[in-house]
């Protein structure tokens, strides 16, 4: 009898637990993880994911399939990551955007904060202001009077609404004092082909971006939202030396299911942050003109909290215009 209860109340726990023991680390990863992307293949977010993805995989001794899933501002792949089971085999590689999605979706089943632990950040990104030969701006200042004089006239397209392109640029919009036109695009690639030909006036974007075409000189790259100035492989101005407090940067990083046990975030975590320091890892994300920087465990949400407090009186403004 007394067998039977210890069998019972081990079973009971079991249930309590979520119906499996609980998750060990030296065990994971049993089968193929998949990485949900949020935009396109091309994209630097998907980039970034494909860069990292392939040394987990190397890492972890198990293949690490990368799914893009673009669609809804981000909202397509942070759902089928947050109802996905909390396991680890199913991770999402986001970017800035990912984090305001409940600000301007209101009634989403699940919290892209909340419901989502942050394993790591692998990467930062100032944006920087890229615009159409076609507006004859040569300079910072001769956009910004261009806007100023065109109130509402001159447009600034984005991957959509919510995503870092739309943040980057209307965060532009609110400390240069003007009033630009948002396009968000449902396919981003379009977009830069768009500002070229004179339809879209700017992007906000990393570098990786439009580093082709500003070569290329299809586009131009007035100024860079950083403390200092692109050197390579482009050069670039700052926004502040031009008269412009603009400091607007982009995160990347992988993030998984709030409820994935804490011995398998970070067992990922540790796994990421180690790739994060290869000197090959960071010649490949520096030839995107990013900046490799890791945050783990708890850090990373930390960051994510600061950032949406910094955001919040732009968040309420993009969150009003989004509901009318």
């Amino acid at each position: 009898m007394a067998a039977m209860f210890r069998a019972l109340t081990a079973a009971l726990l079991v249930l309590a637990l979520g119906g499996t023991a609980p998750a060990r680390a030296e065990d994971y990863p049993a089968h193929p993880i998949r990485v949900i992307v949020p935009l396109t293949p091309g994209t630097t977010i998907d980039i970034l994911a494909r860069l990292f993805s392939d040394r987990l995989a190397v890492k972890l001794h198990q293949s690490v399939i990368v799914v893009n899933r673009a669609g809804a501002g981000g909202l397509v792949a942070a759902e089928s990551v947050a109802s996905a089971p909390a396991d680890g085999y199913t991770l999402l590689f986001a970017n800035s955007g990912h984090a305001i999605l409940g600000t301007l979706n209101k009634n989403l089943p699940f919290d892209p904060v909340a419901d989502f632990k942050g394993i790591g950040e692998v990467a930062e990104a100032p944006a920087v202001v890229t615009v159409s030969p076609a507006t004859g701006a040569n300079t910072l200042k001769d956009f910004v009077a261009l806007a100023k004089a065109k109130p509402g006239k001159l447009t600034f397209g984005s991957a959509g609404i919510g995503t870092a392109t739309h943040l980057s640029g209307a965060y532009f919009d609110l400390v240069a004092g003007i009033d630009m036109l948002h396009v968000p695009y449902k396919d981003s690639t379009q977009l830069l082909t768009d500002v070229a030909a004179g339809r879209v006036d700017a992007v906000f974007a990393p570098a990786a971006y439009s580093m082709a075409m500003v070569k290329a000189g299809k586009v131009k790259a007035l100024a860079i939202g950083a403390e200092e100035p692109m050197t390579e492989p482009l050069q670039i101005p700052t926004a502040k030396s031009q008269g412009v407090d603009y400091v607007y940067t982009t995160w990347y990083g992988f993030l998984a299911p709030a409820k994935v046990p804490e011995p398998i975030l970070k067992k990922l975590s540790d796994a990421i942050g180690e790739i994060g320091q290869e000197p090959a890892i960071k010649a490949a994300i520096a030839r995107q003109a990013i900046t490799p920087h890791h945050l783990g465990l708890g850090e990373f949400d930390a960051s994510i909290k600061r950032d949406m407090a910094r955001l919040a009186p732009l968040l309420k403004t993009i969150s009003r215009q989004a509901r009318n």
